[in-house]
C-alpha cells in the first residue's frame, strides 16, 4: 500500500472519527446527566469523593454511547424512509454500519469497567441496563408505550448513580426515576408528534399514532404533572432545604411554558428551542439539589 493511500484512509478515518460526537448527539447528555448527578448527591447527601464522580460519569457516558449507537443502527432504515431524518450519517453514508458497532463496543466497555470500579451491585446490573437500551428501539415496533418506555431509559440514570453511591437501590432513587421517566417521556411523545404521518404510513407505534396529537398532548401534560409531583414529595420525605424546592418549581414552570412554545395545532417549534427547554429541567433540579445539600 502507497503512502498515499495511507493517507487517503487516514483523512477518511479522521473525518468519520469528527462526526461521531454528531451522529450520536453527545452534546444532548445534559439530558441525563444532571439527574445522575442528583442521584448521586442524594445518596451522598454531599458531594461525593471525586473518584466516584468520575467513574459515574464514564458509565453515564458510556451507556449513552452504547444506547444512541445502537439506536443509530437499529433505526437505520427507518431513519433512511422519514424525511425528517434521511440526513442523518448512516442514511447518508457519512458513517458506516461498522462505526456504530464500534461505539457500542466501546460504550458498553466504558460502562463495564466504570460499573467495576463502583461497586458488586454496580458491576451486576450494568449489562441489564446495557440490554434495555439496545431492546429500547425495538419498542416502537409493537407498542404504543414505546414513548413512556424511551422514558425509562433515561430514567435509570440517577437510580444508577445512587447505586453507584451506596451500593443498594431504595425507594428514593425509584422515585427520582418515576419523575425522570415522566418527564422523558412526555418529551418523546411530543417529539414524535411531528411523524405522526411517517408512524401511520409505515404502521410505527406511539402514543401519538394510536390517540391521536390532541389526546396525547394532554397525555403529556399528565406525565409532566406527575413529575413534579414526584420530585415534591421526594423533597419532603427526604427533608431537603428550600433550595431544592425551588428547582423543582421552576422546573415546573419551564414545562408550563413547553406548552407556549408548541400545541397540538403547531409542533413546528419542535428543534433545538424545544430541546434546550426540555435540558433546563434537570439541569435546574440538579442546581437546587446541589445547593440544598451543600448549604
Amino acid at each position: 500500500m502507497s503512502f498515499g493511500n495511507i493517507e487517503i484512509i487516514c483523512d477518511q478515518a479522521l473525518f468519520r472519527l469528527k462526526e461521531v460526537p454528531a451522529a450520536i448527539k453527545f452534546e444532548e447528555s445534559i439530558f441525563a446527566l444532571p439527574f445522575a448527578y442528583t442521584g448521586m448527591i442524594l445518596a451522598s447527601n454531599e458531594w461525593p469523593d471525586w473518584m466516584v464522580f468520575l467513574w459515574i460519569t464514564l458509565a453515564m457516558v458510556g451507556g449513552r454511547t452504547l444506547g444512541m449507537a445502537a439506536n443509530r443502527l437499529i433505526d437505520r432504515k427507518i431513519d433512511s424512509s422519514n424525511p425528517r431524518s434521511a440526513t442523518r450519517h448512516l442514511p447518508k453514508g457519512t458513517l458506516k454500519q461498522i462505526d456504530m458497532i464500534v461505539l457500542i463496543a466501546l460504550g458498553f466497555a466504558l460502562l463495564m469497567g466504570s460499573a467495576s470500579q463502583l461497586n458488586q451491585l454496580s458491576l451486576i446490573l450494568a449489562p441489564v441496563a446495557a440490554i434495555y437500551l439496545i431492546c429500547q428501539p425495538y419498542f416502537k415496533r409493537f407498542t404504543w408505550m414505546a414513548n413512556p418506555l424511551l422514558g425509562w431509559a433515561l430514567a435509570i440514570a440517577p437510580s444508577a448513580a445512587w447505586i453507584g453511591v451506596t451500593g443498594k437501590l431504595t425507594w428514593e432513587p425509584a422515585l427520582l426515576s418515576l419523575a425522570v421517566a415522566m418527564w422523558a417521556g412526555s418529551f418523546d411523545i411530543i417529539y414524535h408528534a411531528q411523524d405522526l404521518d411517517f408512524h401511520l404510513k409505515e404502521k410505527l407505534h406511539s402514543v401519538v399514532a394510536s390517540i391521536g396529537v390532541s389526546k396525547a398532548f394532554h397525555v403529556a401534560k399528565l406525565m409532566d404533572g406527575i413529575a413534579i409531583v414526584c420530585l415534591l414529595i421526594l423533597g419532603l420525605f427526604m427533608s431537603l432545604d428550600w433550595p431544592y424546592f425551588v428547582g423543582a418549581i421552576l422546573a415546573g414552570l419551564i414545562l408550563i411554558f413547553k406548552y407556549r412554545v408548541v400545541s397540538p395545532s403547531d409542533v413546528s417549534k419542535i428543534g433545538m428551542t424545544f430541546y434546550r427547554i426540555n435540558a433546563y429541567v434537570s439541569l435546574i433540579v440538579f442546581i437546587g439539589t446541589l445547593i440544598a445539600v451543600l448549604i
